[in-house]
């Protein structure tokens, strides 16, 4: 098992005429992602990589049912209306790449898809990646190996650093999820670690945080009420920033002493999870955990 993404994905470019559109579309073909058409309003009739273009999801949907996951890679200013079509046609994990949507908007979106039992993968996300099975995403593939950790994170960098960190000592991944850096997304780390815990594949998870907002110490509570039922390691990025510096998403906002590196820190740890001072010390964490478990 692997959640979000599989073998089974069928997906829908929403924007594969653009130039991230159309790159990436071929990335995820190579990866060996079952891309099955796209979407550009007017662009209807052209080809992409092999991939026949739509002028609307209705008409994708209508030609390939099998569809059940959009990529967006339509611009902010567009981007909204991209996840309200999906939606309303019926697609229940959608993936928005796009950055740089109005908070409101955002809001307004993930809220229409939460009310219509779909998924919001992002804003702002490199996406997600099932190894050797589904890349949905612009996710760099080689440096993800199958395997039993599942990771999830805020940030794109550091997810592909601790990918290969794990790499060296052998240890491979389920799913790696990119929640987004936006101070609003669809999927939040909770979700994810529910998603996890029911996943049979995966033995452990990786939580990959920075400073800014209050989601790692949201998940810490959860995980202090409810109990580690998994082996999680967190790595927080931003230990050495100066007081009053803000990491490069905008979901990284500290206000009132939530969202530092230390509260962040303790508030995990309080709830069990050891945090690593470097990306290198992940592996070495979890191999600790494992030989006590």
């Amino acid at each position: 098992m692997t959640i979000l993404v599989d073998k089974n994905t069928r997906v829908l470019v929403q924007g594969i005429t653009g130039k991230e559109g159309s790159f990436h579309t071929k990335l995820m073909i190579e990866y060996g992602t079952k891309v099955v058409a796209g979407v550009t309003p007017g662009k209807g009739g052209l080809k992409v990589h092999g991939v026949p273009v739509y002028n609307s999801v209705k008409e994708a949907i209508r030609n390939h049912p099998e569809i059940n996951t959009s990529i967006i890679f339509v611009p902010a200013k567009y981007a909204p209306d991209a996840i309200y079509e999906a939606v309303d046609n019926e697609i229940k994990t959608i993936v928005v790449i796009t950055e740089g949507i109005p908070l409101w908007e955002e809001m307004r979106a993930i809220n229409y898809a939460i009310y219509k039992d779909a998924i919001i993968i992002g804003p702002n996300t490199p996406g997600v990646i099932s190894p050797n099975e589904s890349k949905v995403g612009i996710m760099p593939g080689h440096v993800f190996n199958k395997g039993s950790i599942g990771i999830v994170s805020r940030s794109g960098t550091l997810t592909y650093e601790i990918a290969r960190e794990l790499g060296k000592h052998g240890m491979g991944q389920s799913t790696v999820v990119g929640i987004g850096g936006d101070p609003i997304t669809g999927l939040n780390f909770i979700d994810v670690y529910k998603m996890f815990l029911e996943d049979q594949e995966t033995r452990a998870i990786v939580l990959i945080g920075e400073i800014g907002g209050d989601a790692e110490e949201r998940l810490a509570d959860y995980v202090k009420k409810h109990g580690p039922e998994k082996p999680i390691v967190a790595y927080i990025a931003g230990r050495t920033a100066p007081p009053g510096k803000r990491m490069g998403h905008a979901g990284a906002i500290i206000s009132m002493g939530i969202g530092t590196w230390e509260s962040k820190k303790s508030a995990l740890e309080v709830a069990g999870i050891p945090v690593a001072e470097k990306p290198s010390d992940v592996p070495i964490i979890l191999k600790r955990i494992f030989r006590s478990f």
